[in-house]
């Protein structure tokens, strides 16, 4: 290298003072500034480059201390300027270390001749018996590995997507590691093939192989205590840590792993969190979260969904082992000690309580409460929109996003209602209504897709999911047209109500968290099969272009479903006729409202006041409860809600 130069023998007498040693002390080249007073007991092997050490570093605690080399063994790597390394128990090989990086009381950091870092490893997500395996890769998005799990059926699209795979795997195989700019790594054991982008932070860690840690300053990636983890990938500020353990894992932007947390053979995506439980073989899309012990996902896609504690599945039905798979829509949750079998699927925003060992499909059925009655799953269709919790969820998820890396790979949209959702509603809606119409009046309940509905709530039902639709179609005209029924401008009027570049598609899907008409990910399916897309960040940037043009697709859905249920183009709607769907949607909105906040109430009556007040009577009861958890017209939701309710009244 161009700015290293040989040690003059002063140098190295010098160096040979301070109890350090060399294989040949020709293969030993320094930067200008390299001061030999900062090393001391370090013994170099094979080919050395040495940055300049004159700064200082900071260490935990606002301590800081000079830059030094200081008891190592230091094997064909190149060291950037101001890096402090102390504390070497075995040797340092391999390895490119960029300024400013601190390295202290480690065991064994080495990489291996061919190391792919993690690149190329294949996890067997959502079925443990194989066949839809995803190749891991440093800069795998949600979207890229969601086709490749979940479209197997279309043979040409895997087959590109595996070639792009191996393709970065083997672009990033290399015989020489590097560890970032500022990255610190103290008081691992042992640490082998293993990539540390910048500002990571690496401490404690037991052990460490085949695995790439993404970093940038801006969104620092940790490894704590305890972690042992091989064959993996972590992404930009992702945190892994308090004895987790990781075999053939990737761990996306933003997600945290702790407290004795297992996985195996998993993807977790954008903002998960996973404690104390055990994945197996699962996609957690983005903001799956996992909080107990006790709690086993295993064999199952899953999306904004929430285990409660001792959730756990099981994937073997029959007797060819653990082949079956579990189908969970975004949104749902488990309910303490949920069980279900699987091969089976649940609607988006549903609710599972008890112990379910049917299965059923009620992928058409969100916002579906399933519950445990004599051994059958009772199913509750639409209770699941008028709780507070689906409320609380849409309004939570943008706000509890982590991710601060420059590039967020994985696209999102949060929307609790959209035409993903509705379209699933409106299918809903026409399948209790035949239901109805076919059952016989004297039958109590009928049997659906391995679900029992009772037969007096399947009118019910409809009749709600038609509210929920007309009141997101009504709702995004108004929107739409604000500004011009404001104005009273009916050519504006005209132009919002018009068709736009957007496209129409009667079903829509979720692609690992981005919602988009099928005939768009068609598209872009057919664009990576022809090779127009071929490689991940390609594939990705098309994905990002499908969420941009999210508001006009969604635009073009509202308005041919609304033709298709009323009769009415949209660009013939007149002033007159938006003020009185204003009035309508008004009135459905408090009515909706007003079950919402009388959902919410249910947090503040007697029974939840049972164990306040100790020692004491009514009024102390009533005066502790308060004191922890404040009022019903207090609460900050129920205020929000009220407002709300004011707004539409």
């Amino acid at each position: 290298m161009s700015d290293h130069f040989p040690l003059s023998p002063e140098q190295i007498q010098r160096l040979e003072q301070r109890g350090c040693s060399a294989e040949d002390w020709a293969d030993v080249h320094v930067a200008d500034g390299f001061d030999t007073e900062r090393v001391r007991n370090v013994q170099f092997g094979g080919h050395m480059r040495l940055g300049c050490l004159a700064g200082y570093v900071d260490l935990e605690g606002g301590v800081r201390v000079p830059a030094a080399l200081t008891d190592a063994t230091l094997i064909n790597c190149v060291i950037g300027d101001d890096v402090l390394i102390a504390c070497v128990g075995s040797h340092i090989a391999n390895y490119e270390i960029a300024d400013g990086a601190i390295l202290t009381d480690v065991g064994t950091i080495v990489t291996r001749e061919g190391a792919s870092f993690g690149n190329g490893v294949k996890a067997e997500t959502i079925n443990e018996g194989g066949g839809r395996e995803v190749p891991l890769f440093a800069e795998l998005s949600s979207q890229f590995a969601y086709l490749l799990a979940m479209h197997r059926h279309n043979f040409g699209l895997t087959e590109r997507l595996e070639l792009m795979a191996a393709t970065y795997a083997r672009q990033a195989t290399h015989n020489r590691g590097t560890i970032g700019a500022g990255a610190r790594i103290a008081h691992v054991g042992e640490m082998v093939d293993v990539q540390i982008g910048p500002a990571a932070r690496i401490v404690g860690a037991a052990r460490l192989q085949n695995g790439t840690i993404l970093s940038e300053p801006a969104a620092p990636t940790q490894v704590g205590a305890g972690v042992s983890a091989e064959d993996f990938i972590l992404a930009e500020g992702a945190s892994v840590k308090d004895g987790v353990v990781l075999r053939s894992c990737f761990v996306g932007q933003g997600v945290q792993l702790g407290k004795q947390f297992s996985a195996e053979n998993s993807l977790f995506f954008a903002n998960c969190e996973g404690f104390h439980g055990e994945a197996c073989s699962i996609f957690a899309g983005p903001y799956t979260v996992t909080h107990h012990k006790s709690t086993l996902l295993i064999a199952g896609i899953y999306s904004f969904y929430n285990a409660g504690s001792g959730t756990n599945q099981s994937n073997h039905m029959y007797k060819l082992g653990p082949v079956h798979q579990g189908v969970i829509q975004r949104g749902t949750k488990n309910g303490s000690f949920s069980y279900m079998r699987w091969p089976s699927v649940v609607g988006p925003f549903c609710v599972i309580i008890g112990k379910h060992l049917n299965n059923f499909d009620i992928g058409d059925l969100p916002f579906s409460y399933v519950t445990e009655e004599s051994g059958e799953s009772l199913c509750t269709p639409a209770m699941n929109m008028f709780t507070v919790g689906t409320i609380r969820d849409g309004d939570k998820w943008p706000a509890r996003d982590r991710r601060k890396a420059t590039i967020r790979r994985d696209q999102i949209r949060f929307d609790v209602y959209s035409p993903y959702t509705v379209g699933k509603m409106i299918v809903a809606e026409g399948a209790l209504n035949a239901l109805y119409e076919e059952t016989d009046r004297e039958l109590e309940q009928v049997r659906y897709k391995g679900v029992i509905i009772k037969r007096l709530l399947l009118r019910r039902s409809a009749r709600n999911y038609a509210g929920g639709i007309d009141a997101y179609l009504q709702g995004k005209l108004l929107a739409r047209t604000a500004a011009a029924r404001a104005a009273k401008d009916a050519e504006a009027l005209q132009r919002s109500l018009s068709g736009g570049d957007g496209i129409f598609s009667a079903k829509w899907a979720d692609v690992g968290g981005l919602l988009l008409p099928d005939d768009r990910l068609q598209r872009i399916e057919a664009d990576i099969e022809s090779g127009s897309l071929n490689t991940p960040a390609q594939v990705d940037a098309a994905f990002a272009e499908a969420a941009a043009a999210g508001d006009a697709d969604e635009w073009e859905w509202v308005r041919t479903t609304w033709q298709q249920r009323t009769g009415d183009a949209t660009e013939r709607l007149s002033l007159a006729q938006l003020d009185a769907i204003e009035g309508t949607h008004r009135k459905a909105t408090a009515t909706f409202i007003r079950k919402i906040l009388a959902d919410a109430e249910k947090e503040f009556d007697p029974v939840a006041r049972f164990g306040y007040g100790a020692d004491a009577g009514d009024e102390a009861r009533d005066n502790d409860f308060a004191a922890v958890r404040g009022s019903f017209a207090d609460n900050s939701f129920v205020r929000q809600m009220q407002a709300r309710l004011s707004d539409n009244t």
